[in-house]
Parts: C-alpha cells; structure tokens; sequence
C-alpha cells in the first residue's frame, strides 16, 4: 500500500526545500511534509456501491523571520521557491510576536503501535470480503434491517518533519476504520443507528459495530409517548457522549482560550472545576493511540499530561506560537509548547490541540445495567444531534436525539421518538457523575482522540421529549 522508502522520500525532498530557505536566508524555517495512501469502499442501499484507491500529500513551509511567520504549501519541490516567496510575503505582512521562535530539538520518546503490517498488506480484494460480512451479518442479525450507508477503509500514511533548529523526525502511520448506519423501516415507523470503529491495527471484528447498529435499530422501535419536560438523570453512552465532551472540553483546556477568558475555566487554575473523583489525561504517549506519537506537529516531543487531577484544574495545552503570543500579550507570565500541536495536513499551519484524552474516575465504575439501576428514573441517549452547535466558551449546549430510552425504577420502559437535551457540560461535570466500566476510544468534533465510557450524569440536564 505504501512504497518501504516513502519516508525516506519525504525526508530528502524535505532537506530540498530547506536547502532553499537557506539560500534565501531566512531565519527560521519549518518543512513539513506527508504522503497518504488508501483504500476504501461504500455502502449504500444494502449493497458495496463504490470501491476506491489512491493517495495524496505535499509539503508544508512555515517561516518565521523577527517574530513574523508566514506558511505556504505545496505538492512539489520543483515550485519551492514561489512557496517560499509567498510564506516570506505573507511573514512580512503579520504582526511581530515578541519571542516567537521555532521548537528546538529535543529527545524524544518513541511511541509504539503507529503502523500495523497487516494493514500494509491489505488489498481491495479484502476489503470487498470485509464488506461482504458487514452485509451478510445485518440480514443475519435482522431480516427487516438494512445497511443504508457507510463504510470501510485502510490507510497508511508517511510524515517528516525537517526544521532549521535541527529537528529531522520522520514515520509511518496506518488505520483500518468503519462506519455503518443500519435502518429498520416496518409498520411506517424508521428507527436508525449509526455505529463506527478505528484503530491503528487491523480491527479483530468489523462486525462489532453491525451488532451494536442493529440493536439500537430495534431497541427504539418499542415506542412509548413523550413525557413532559424535566431536569433528570440521563445515562450517556460512550457514543452519545463523546461528541459533546469532544467539542467542549478539549476546548476548554487550551491555554490560549484559557488566558484569554474564553474558556469556563478560565482563572480556575488549581481550583476545583469538576467532581472530585474525576480526572482528564492528555496522553500523548499512548502506544497505538490515534492522535499519540513521538513528536507533534511542529517536533516537540509528545507527553502525558494530567489536565484535571481528582476535580482540581492543574496543567493546559500549549503550542509553541500560541504559548510566546500569550506571554507577549502579557495574557500569561509564562507558557511553553506542550507538545500539542496539530494539524489538518500539509496544507494547514499547526494549532493547540488534545493529543489522547482520556476521561477517568477514582471511583467506582459499574456497566451499563448497574448503571440504570444507580439512576433510577431518567433517560438513556446513545447518539446526539448538533453537537457542533455546543458553547465550548460556556459550556451550554443544546441537542437533539431520535435514540433515546426511557427508564423507570430502574428499567428500560420504551423508546421515544425524539426528544431535546439541553444543559451546560461544565455544570453536570461537577455534580453528581457515575462512569461506565470501558472506556472507547471515539473521533473527536476539534482535534485529538477521546477516551470516555459511558457516563451518568445526574444533574444539570433537561429533556423535552417530542
């Protein structure tokens, strides 16, 4: 899938367009460069409708000259120097940051479980059998169910990143993922569930998330009518959870949006902010994590940081430009990178970002049924709705969700057909919370990976059932 000298080929060509920052003598320069290879397949209407390959990258050119820095890309060296011209025009047309310098090079940690021959060796062939059993095992699981949408890939990728403060760091990435939207439409009623999976190794069962699909397909077909609206309990799967967490939260710990009060945290440092048996983790380090690794996006080497330790506010996340513009605004009195930075690809300048986080409890856990027992009366949300529309400056948020259980005394009692949540994630986060007993590693609405289980949160939301 991916040539054995492709990250070689990036480092040279990398030391190209350096080479020519340095003849036009600029200060600072930072190359970064990234090649990607796939397959991936579709499906739609019950059927694998479109098979496809191929792969994409260029190079990325940040120069910083006197505290300005500009950034240009392209695809390859042959057009360096109009790239270099344009980052050092844009450079000169930015306001000065006092301080601002590229990362120097330091040790770094090395990070297993980034690639996965397996997946290097897969073939379209193969993901047409991986597509094959997605299909077979929704009829097997339920005759009326159908697989409407979704979808399976591999890819591998290779990255380098070249620096004229001595920074040479280079590797090689893979993914296998999945996603399937599963419908049963019967009786004029259509219930739907949309489940999905990636890792950096093969996955084991590409039919895990056809089975989860199809149960919450049926499970909410058992109607019961809406209630009035109230402040209650709501048990939040991990997948319902996590796109609200992922838009509010990894916000809300940038140091940046934190100096500058946009954040509900912010001026809450060593202060209690959540409950007191509650941690966050940004591990950069994790072995075979999505959004780990040795370095980050501008070189600095990768770290596992506690974020929020038992409820108490203790560490942020820097990148090197956000963190010299905090301290020259006199918003901080001193910051450094954390080895937060991130980036879309070659085309985008690196931003803070979470790397791996991780939400856990010194308390303890239950699965999903104790859980229910433990909330009593309440609602269970697996899936939400304009998750993106949350207020990560206030925490405020506003959803809807169509997979929604009623529970009373401690059992499941119904499904309803929809209804609103509403709530703020700062508020339920520091009152009563109860977490699962797994933790899955879901996609993110910002950057990073999240690591949350189920969770129970007893205060702070409100549900207006349709």
């Amino acid at each position: 899938m991916i040539p054995d000298d492709a990250v070689e080929r990036l480092m040279e060509s990398a030391l190209l367009i350096g080479a020519e920052c340095e003849k036009a003598n600029i200060q600072q320069w930072e190359i970064y460069a990234n090649q990607g290879y796939g397959h991936s397949m579709e499906i739609e209407a019950g059927r694998i409708s479109m098979a496809s390959g191929g792969g994409e990258g260029g190079f990325g050119i940040r120069v910083v000259e006197n505290g300005r820095y500009g950034y240009a890309h392209l695809v390859d060296t042959s057009s360096s120097k109009r790239a270099i011209e344009q980052a050092l025009s844009i450079a000169n047309r930015s306001p000065s940051i006092e301080g601002f310098e590229l990362p120097g090079n330091q040790s770094a940690s090395n990070v297993g479980g980034m690639k996965d021959k397996a997946i290097l060796d897969m073939t379209p062939e193969d993901l047409l059998e991986q597509g094959d059993q997605v299909l077979t095992r929704v009829s097997e699981l339920d005759s009326r169910a159908v697989a409407v949408g979704g979808g399976i890939g591999v890819g591998a990728g290779a990255g380098a990143i070249v620096t004229s403060n001595g920074i040479e760091y280079g590797g090689v990435y893979t993914s296998h993922g999945i996603g399937i939207h599963v419908s049963i439409d019967e009786d004029e009623q259509l219930t739907s569930s949309y489940e999905g999976e990636s890792s950096r190794k093969l996955l084991s069962d590409v039919t895990s998330s056809v089975d989860k699909a199809v149960h919450w397909s049926q499970i909410t077909r058992e109607k019961i009518p809406g209630g009035e609206t109230e402040d209650c309990p709501v048990l939040m799967t991990s997948d319902g959870f996590s796109p609200l967490f992922s838009v509010v939260v990894p916000s809300a710990v940038k140091g940046e949006r934190l100096a500058r009060g946009e954040s509900f945290w912010s001026g809450k440092m060593n202060q209690m902010v959540i409950a007191d048996h509650l941690s966050l983790t940004d591990d950069g380090l994790m072995e075979g994590g999505m959004s780990s690794g040795s370095r980050d996006d501008e070189g600095v080497p990768c770290r596992t940081q506690k974020i929020v330790e038992s409820g108490r506010l203790t560490g942020e996340l820097w990148s090197t430009r956000d963190a010299a513009k905090s301290v020259a605004e006199g918003k901080v009195d001193s910051a450094e990178s954390t080895g937060s930075a991130s980036r879309g690809g070659h085309t985008s300048p690196p931003l803070c970002g979470c790397n791996d986080l991780i939400l856990s409890s010194s308390a303890k856990s239950h699965d999903r049924d104790r859980l229910i027992e433990e909330m009593d009366n309440g609602y269970i949300v697996h899936s939400v709705m304009g998750a993106h529309t949350a207020n990560p400056t206030s925490g405020d948020f506003s959803v809807t969700t169509s997979t929604i259980l009623r529970v009373e005394g401690g059992t499941v009692i119904g499904a309803i057909s929809q209804a609103g949540l509403s709530g703020n994630m700062a508020k339920a986060l520091n009152g009563r919370v109860v977490l699962g007993d797994s933790s899955k590693r879901k996609g993110s609405y910002s950057t990073g990976s999240m690591h949350v289980p189920d969770v129970l949160l007893m205060d702070g939301l409100r549900i207006n059932p349709a």
